[in-house]
């Protein structure tokens, strides 16, 4: 599909389409909505607001208005779907973006998300495909959400690590898109269900540029480690794992509980942000002093071979 004002389309898998309304404005579109998560529904709620919401900060882009989508069974109570509802809104609320309506239809299984339109000036929006050669990976959040709500829901994950998990899912990441409008960044990408591999996959393809990731350097939630010890990964991250095999060289000491961390399916995970290795010390402090405390530099993208991964310990 390719139109003069369609500024970003489907063909790299970007996290949003950009739509050029005039040399002022463009429009930025994404979809997202899952199932529970948590037991709690007014978490749930924010969190899959949050997680909606980030497409548009991964664009550098503003979010403006959103509609609910809802699935919800109609034997159940409506006072927890209100709950969900109201998790969104605040959620919403916080990011300045107005839930103007939505749709809800009878389903076995709730889910919840929202439909965002939001802003960014033409020429602006970051994609996933303008990755360079010598450019520094910065990761926002920690990994292992995934993990953490599969213990969850199989009873193992301890309370504090789970709501661990959950308060990470919930923070917006406002804050990290700002900062990098701000600095500059040659590409970014929220990392979400494909897992930090998946997502950095699609952008050293869309780039035509390699990466390196240090597993050293990425930030773990604590508990992950014990949880995969145990056995605990969704199969979402296992799949992950499957789908990398083309593109991910393994180091030979990397063990598989290591591979799965990084192909681990998140939830509202951070930003992964590709930045000239002359901003990226910039980019990192102005990170911290906005509150976005755990970001780091995890790797760096290299000339080649083009689309190929390598995962270092």
């Amino acid at each position: 599909m390719s139109h003069p004002d369609l500024l970003v389309g489907i063909e790299t898998g970007d996290d949003a389409a950009v739509y050029r309304l005039n040399d002022e404005t463009a429009l930025v579109f994404t979809v997202d909505f899952f199932p529970p998560i948590t037991d709690d529904p007014f978490e749930y709620g924010a969190i899959a607001a949050a997680n909606s919401l980030s497409d548009v900060y991964a664009m550098g882009g503003k979010p403006l208005i959103a509609l609910n989508i809802v699935g919800f069974p109609a034997s159940l109570d409506k006072t927890v779907l209100a709950e969900i509802l109201r998790g969104g809104y605040s959620k919403a609320a916080e990011a300045g973006c107005l839930i103007v309506g939505g749709h809800t239809v009878d389903d076995p299984e709730p889910k919840y998300g929202l439909a965002v339109v939001g802003l960014v000036p033409p020429g602006k929006q970051v994609t996933n495909a303008g990755a360079r050669p010598g450019d520094v990976l910065v990761l926002t959040k920690p990994l292992g959400t995934g993990i953490i709500t599969t213990a969850g829901k199989q009873r193992k994950a301890p309370k504090e690590v789970l709501q661990r998990a959950v308060d990470t899912m919930s923070t917006l990441n406002r804050a990290a898109a700002e900062v990098m409008t701000r600095v500059g960044a040659h590409a970014c990408t929220d990392v979400t269900g494909f897992g930090l591999m998946g997502h950095l996959r699609g952008m050293v393809r869309g780039s035509k540029v390699a990466a390196q990731i240090h597993l050293s350097q990425v930030p773990v939630l604590p508990g992950v480690w014990e949880l995969l010890d145990q056995g605990v990964a969704p199969g979402g991250t296992h799949r992950n794992l499957q789908g990398v095999s083309d593109t991910v060289r393994w180091h030979p000491s990397l063990t598989q509980r290591e591979q799965l961390l990084l192909c681990d399916a998140q939830t509202s995970g951070g930003l992964l942000i590709s930045v000239a290795q002359a901003n990226a010390a910039r980019l990192l402090q102005e990170l911290k002093a906005a509150g976005v405390a755990e970001a780091v530099a995890i790797g760096e993208i290299t000339a080649g071979p083009a689309g190929q991964i390598q995962a270092l310990p």
